[in-house]
């Protein structure tokens, strides 16, 4: 069938073809295959004058084999520490990271947090999240700077090396809610500025009056859970790391 992949019975038919001379359009016409599909077997195989049916076989069986390796799952690297079951471990990770990305993180970055989020330490390098999630550190490297534009992690360097890790802490839900205040504010201040514009009788404008009327209670609300929070655990505050 046209869809499936060539056979070693095609790769001899097409090996036959070129020998009598026929062209891309004619081998493929007998064998019921693409014009196209002819050409790239050929030219990905040596050419019309190097192809030979068994060689191409086994080349493409070769590759096969290493894109399979390339693309296997990467295995658990969970934290034993404790007791603990490295598999319910790297489970926890991966549900975690699930969780994040539905609430709207990329879903890179929601691993890359995730994997840090759940060690002991809170720090991992960068070829230590390569890795854990079988990326390449362009990745890494892309994502790390995503979060911590967004507050969600630090730089640090390895004590006494030149290599960076990357940390999160205690804190860290308090500088993303921050995060959204003030991106809250953003949108209050909106919001009125559409009202003024707008009328505040008129429909669009009353639309834009209760949005605005909501997230400044919103704002408000985060505001006074914030400073409970600090005043709570001032402990937490810009803890130092060993």
């Amino acid at each position: 069938m046209p869809g499936d992949r060539l056979t070693d019975e095609d790769r001899r038919h097409i090996a036959a073809g070129l020998a009598e001379g026929l062209g891309y359009t004619e081998i493929g016409r007998r064998l019921g295959r693409p014009a196209s599909t002819i050409m790239r077997e050929v030219t990905r195989n040596g050419g019309p004058g190097a192809y030979g049916a068994q060689r191409a076989q086994e080349d493409t069986e070769r590759r096969a084999r290493r894109h399979r390796q390339a693309r296997s799952p990467a295995p658990p690297i969970g934290d034993s520490s404790h007791g603990r079951d490295p598999q319910a471990v790297q489970n926890l990770t991966e549900s975690f990271a699930a969780l994040l990305e539905q609430q709207g993180m990329p879903r890179m970055a929601a691993k890359v947090l995730a994997c840090l989020y759940v060690t002991d330490a809170g720090t991992l390098t960068a070829a230590d999240l390569v890795e854990r999630l079988r990326v390449s550190p362009a990745s890494i490297s892309q994502t790390v700077a995503f979060l911590e534009q967004q507050g969600l992690l630090k730089r640090e360097r390895t004590p006494g090396g030149r290599r960076e890790r990357y940390v999160v802490d205690d804190g860290l839900w308090v500088r993303s809610t921050f995060a959204a205040v003030q991106m809250n504010d953003v949108l209050a201040t909106a919001s009125q500025r559409a009202v003024e514009i707008l009328g505040a009788t008129t429909p669009a404008g009353a639309r834009f009056g209760v949005a605005a009327e909501f997230l400044d209670l919103v704002g408000t609300t985060l505001r006074q859970v914030m400073e409970q929070w600090q005043k709570d655990h001032p402990d937490l505050n810009d803890r130092p790391r060993a």
